[in-house]
């Protein structure tokens, strides 16, 4: 492993208090070359965060402090290991013209950056999709069946895909299945396969990068990497770039789900 470019911090607000440092010194001691730190972006201010403790994204106020400490530290372990500067920005359906705005503020700063969905809206409300697995069988059962649910979620990532988020719009999508994170307590009736290879379509004709991510192999009510072997497979085959990342909120996590992960793409 020579690099993980999902990486969480300590402005995580529902994160660990692992320092910065805690997460370089893992990443060294486990031979990376690279690390992306890419925390969640400041939602959008006249979005309603809906989970309980509305801390679904970092303090907006607390931006330049994540971008200045970053910059320090690129300079001081620049003899040991390359950082990147990146966000994790939330696709918000109707709330596009804010993201853009924030990311012709920001864009300019980052290196890199990933486009996720954990939102997804229902008539005027949007709900964490991904927040609990009891808040994901209230979520189903208030649309009417966990394939609702499902067909909603990739809705959303379609919507994330053709969005116009300006210049600096990320050009990697995150966990593209992350949908799947309960499945083994609200299995679907059917599979979404065709809905998957429809997103990785899309994502080869955009030009976009497939986040490759470990953290729902340990998930215990998923069991597999987000996306699983067949659509990292897939996406290999169309040429989409398959970029790891751990998705990791603690520095113990770099690198987590790694070795399984590579071994069923190689096998």
């Amino acid at each position: 492993m020579k690099a993980d470019n999902h990486v969480h911090t300590p402005f995580c607000p529902h994160g660990s208090l692992d320092t910065f440092e805690d997460y370089i010194t893992r990443g060294i001691e486990l031979g990376l070359k690279e690390i992306t730190f890419t925390e969640h972006a400041p939602l959008p201010r006249d979005f309603q965060d809906p989970t309980p403790e509305k801390d679904s994204g970092m303090d907006a106020a607390l931006l330049l402090d994540y971008l200045q400490e970053l910059r320090v530290l690129k300079e001081r372990h620049k003899d040991k290991i390359l950082i990147k500067t990146g966000l994790e920005v939330d696709f918000i359906e109707g709330h596009e013209n804010a993201t853009k705005e924030f990311l012709d503020e920001i864009g300019e700063f980052l290196d890199d950056s990933i486009l996720s969905v954990h939102f997804i809206k229902i008539q005027d409300s949007w709900h964490c999709m991904d927040f609990s697995a009891d808040e994901f069988g209230r979520i189903a059962n208030e649309l009417g069946s966990v394939e609702a649910l499902y067909a909603n979620y990739y809705d959303t990532l379609e919507k994330s895909i053709e969005a116009n988020l300006g210049i600096y719009k990320p050009k990697r999508i995150g966990h593209i299945t992350l949908v799947h994170k309960f499945q083994h307590r609200y299995p679907p009736a059917f599979n979404f396969d065709e809905r998957v290879y429809r997103v990785l379509d899309m994502i080869k004709k955009q030009k976009y990068e497939l986040d490759y991510n470990g953290a729902g192999l340990v998930k215990p009510l998923c069991g597999e990497p987000y996306p699983p072997e067949r659509f990292a497979a897939y996406a290999k085959n169309l040429g989409i770039p398959l970029v790891y990342g751990s998705d990791a909120h603690q520095a113990k996590d770099l690198g987590q789900g790694y070795p399984a992960l590579i071994a069923a793409f190689n096998g």
